[in-house]
């Protein structure tokens, strides 16, 4: 039987009880077998290896040595050598490439901003509720854009409702289109009903596994063709979550007032959140509602959205196996060839 084929049945071998001999094993015992190979090689081998035996010794003794029987040593360690090559072998040492397949569904998020002229309270102080807010969902969307790949766009209303960004996972061009929202680019009024409904407009075509609708007012609706509780209907229709944040604090609130003469002052204006409406669009579309009166709540309500809508990343991992025994066999035979050689040829011993 040539090597290759010893190799092959030794393989096949290993395969059919891999389960049974571990590594850790195939190496006590091959440490077992070379700590036994050097005692045998030590204490008999050399009594045992003399061609012809003399009674006394002593005039070879006093000889000088020479080179092929100072390194003769060479032969011992060879032999030990290609023996630990055999035992890695025997021990089937493999490199392995692990590969990752990624897949994630998922989340489509429209966030709906109130941008009317009651969104100029400076009760968030030392920033008006507009700024803070923008703030608040800058960080949100900054957050998402590190964890997921979900796509999010943004809605902007006063009396009309137009889409300031849609759904994208450039959460660059998301961020820039956030800054640029300003007071004065929708006639003022609070049109809660066609925010909703615009938002459904974008996400309803939406192969997204779960789609979600963000709405941040401070009033109540007061302009649109389209009243809230039918727009949540539509919403739930197309199974879309709505999260509704009531934006300020209860009360009075101080507004900024450009005066001719005095320049920038500040009145008091009574503020009022339609709790209710916002409630119950949530309630129908199995979102929540939430109350932010500061800016430290809305982070928190961020941070709650964020944490309740998660995407789902599944991940399969399998290892690709490249067998090393080769190298080590075909190593652990090259040095016992050459120990064999040398032994009959340099350090061939003569009578």
């Amino acid at each position: 039987m040539s090597f290759l084929e010893f190799a092959g049945l030794t393989v096949s071998l290993f395969d059919k009880y891999e389960a049974k001999i571990t590594p850790i094993m195939v190496f006590i015992g091959g440490a077992v077998l070379i700590v036994a190979l050097l005692w045998f090689q030590l204490r008999y081998r050399r009594a045992r290896s003399a061609t012809i035996k003399y009674s006394d010794i002593k005039i070879v003794k006093r000889a000088s040595h020479t080179h092929r029987q100072r390194f003769r040593f060479i032969l011992t360690a060879l032999r030990v050598l290609a023996l630990v090559l055999f035992i890695v072998a025997f021990a089937r040492p493999r490199s392995g490439t692990e590969y990752q397949e990624v897949t994630s569904e998922g989340i489509d998020i429209m966030m709906c901003l109130d941008v009317s002229s009651s969104m100029q309270a400076e009760d968030f102080k030392p920033y008006n509720r507009l700024y803070v807010c923008k703030e608040e969902m800058k960080k949100f969307v900054s957050k998402r854009a590190n964890e997921s790949n979900d796509r999010i766009g943004l809605v902007v209303f006063a009396r009309y409702s137009y889409t300031q960004c849609p759904v994208t996972t450039d959460y660059g061009v998301l961020l820039n289109f956030i800054d640029q929202v300003d007071f004065g680019v929708v006639e003022d009024g609070t049109a809660i009903g066609m925010a909703i409904a615009n938002s459904v407009n974008r996400l309803r075509e939406s192969p997204a596994k779960s789609k979600v609708i963000i709405l941040l007012t401070d009033g109540d609706n007061n302009a649109g063709e389209i009243d809230p509780i039918t727009a949540a209907n539509l919403a739930a229709a197309f199974d879309i979550k709505v999260y509704t944040i009531g934006a300020g604090k209860p009360g009075n609130a101080m507004f900024p007032y450009q005066d001719p003469l005095f320049g920038k002052r500040y009145v008091y204006q009574p503020t009022k959140i339609d709790e209710e409406t916002l409630k119950a669009i949530a309630e129908k579309t199995g979102g929540k509602f939430y109350r932010a009166r500061s800016g430290e709540e809305l982070e928190e309500i961020y941070g709650l959205i964020d944490r309740l809508e998660k995407t789902e990343i599944e991940v399969a991992s399998h290892i690709q196996y490249k067998e090393l025994f080769y190298y080590f066999a075909y190593a652990g035979l090259a040095f016992l060839v050459l120990e064999v050689v040398l032994a009959n040829s340099y350090f061939r011993k003569l009578p």
